[in-house]
C-alpha cells in the first residue's frame, strides 16, 4: 500500500489478484472433493459453558448446571472450546492457547462472561477480542485477543451487572478499570495453510502497558472427550493417543482423524518445555 494511502499501486493489484485467485482454485478443489480445505478452520467455541448444549440436569437448568468454573475441570459432552482456536470440522483435535498473567487464580483458556440470569440485560461476554481477518477455506485467519496484566475481575463483573437492573446500562470489562493505563497484553493468533494438513500457527504477543510485565503463553492440544460416557459407534470414538515425539514436538493419535503434529518452536534457551494432562 501507498505510505499517503491514497490507493493501491500495479504491484499490490496484481498481488491481491494473485490471492484471490489461489483462493478461488482451492474453493474448486474443496468443492470437487479433491482437497479437504476446509477440514480445518475455527469451529472451536470461544464459549461451550453454560449452554443447553451441556445441560444434562433433571429440571433443564442450563444457566446454572455447567458453569465457568466446571468448564476447567469437568468434561464437556458435545462439543469444547478455547481461545481463538482451531479444530477439526467435527472438532475431534483441538488447538487453542491458554494465558496466564501471574495475578490470575486460574488460566485464561476460554471466554468469561455471564448466563441469563446474572446479566441485567441477559448472557453476554465480558471479554475483548476481534476477528480480524479469513478467507472462505480458512487458509487465513487472523484474530486479537486482549488481556489484561491485573487479576481478571470475574467476581466483579458478576456481581455489578446482577445489581443493576434492566433501566441501567451494563456494567464491561472497560468499566472494572481492567485496561487503565494500557496495562494489558495484545495477542494475536494467525492461522496459515501450507496445505490441506498443514498449517502454520503464529501467536504475537505484545505488552502496552508502561512497565515490564511477565505473560505465561501455553499453546495447547487436545482431543474432545468422546470415550467418557460409555458409548461407541460413530461420534464416539475410543480415546486417542498425545504423546512426546521429540523435541518441542508432540503426537497426536485420533482413531477417526489419523496422525497430527505439533512442532513448536524452539526458544532463546532451548526447545520449549512439554507439559502434559491425562489429555
Amino acid at each position: 500500500m501507498r505510505s499517503s494511502g491514497a490507493g493501491m499501486s500495479d504491484d499490490d493489484h496484481q498481488g491481491h489478484g494473485e490471492r484471490r485467485g489461489a483462493e478461488r482454485l482451492r474453493l474448486d478443489e474443496d468443492e470437487r472433493r479433491e482437497r479437504n480445505w476446509t477440514r480445518w478452520g475455527p469451529y472451536l467455541s470461544e464459549r461451550q459453558w453454560g449452554t443447553v448444549r451441556e445441560d444434562y440436569s433433571a429440571t433443564g437448568e442450563c444457566w446454572t448446571y455447567f458453569s465457568h468454573d466446571d468448564a476447567r475441570s469437568r468434561v464437556y459432552r458435545w462439543g469444547e472450546d478455547g481461545l481463538l482456536g482451531i479444530c477439526d470440522r467435527e472438532c475431534r483435535l483441538c488447538f487453542a492457547f491458554a494465558l496466564w498473567n501471574g495475578q490470575d487464580p486460574i488460566l485464561k483458556e476460554r471466554l468469561f462472561g455471564l448466563t441469563g440470569p446474572e446479566g441485567n440485560h441477559g448472557e453476554d461476554v465480558k471479554e475483548l477480542y476481534y476477528f480480524l481477518d479469513a478467507t472462505p477455506t480458512s487458509s487465513y485467519l487472523k484474530a486479537l485477543y486482549k488481556y489484561p496484566q491485573g487479576p481478571y475481575p470475574y467476581g466483579e463483573l458478576v456481581a455489578e451487572n446482577r445489581r443493576r437492573g434492566r433501566a441501567e446500562p451494563e456494567y464491561e470489562l472497560e468499566d472494572t478499570g481492567a485496561f487503565d493505563g494500557g496495562r494489558y497484553f495484545d495477542i494475536t493468533a494467525e492461522y496459515a495453510k501450507a496445505a490441506c494438513e498443514d498449517i502454520l500457527i503464529r501467536i504475537t504477543c505484545a505488552n502496552r502497558g508502561p512497565d515490564a510485565a511477565t505473560l505465561h503463553v501455553l499453546p495447547t492440544i487436545w482431543q474432545r472427550n468422546t470415550w467418557a460416557w460409555g458409548r461407541t459407534g460413530e461420534g464416539y470414538w475410543p480415546k486417542g493417543r498425545i504423546a512426546r515425539a521429540g523435541d518441542g514436538v508432540i503426537a497426536a493419535e485420533h482413531p477417526s482423524l489419523g496422525r497430527y503434529r505439533l512442532a513448536c518452536a524452539t526458544i532463546a534457551d532451548g526447545a520449549p518445555t512439554l507439559l502434559f494432562t491425562e489429555n
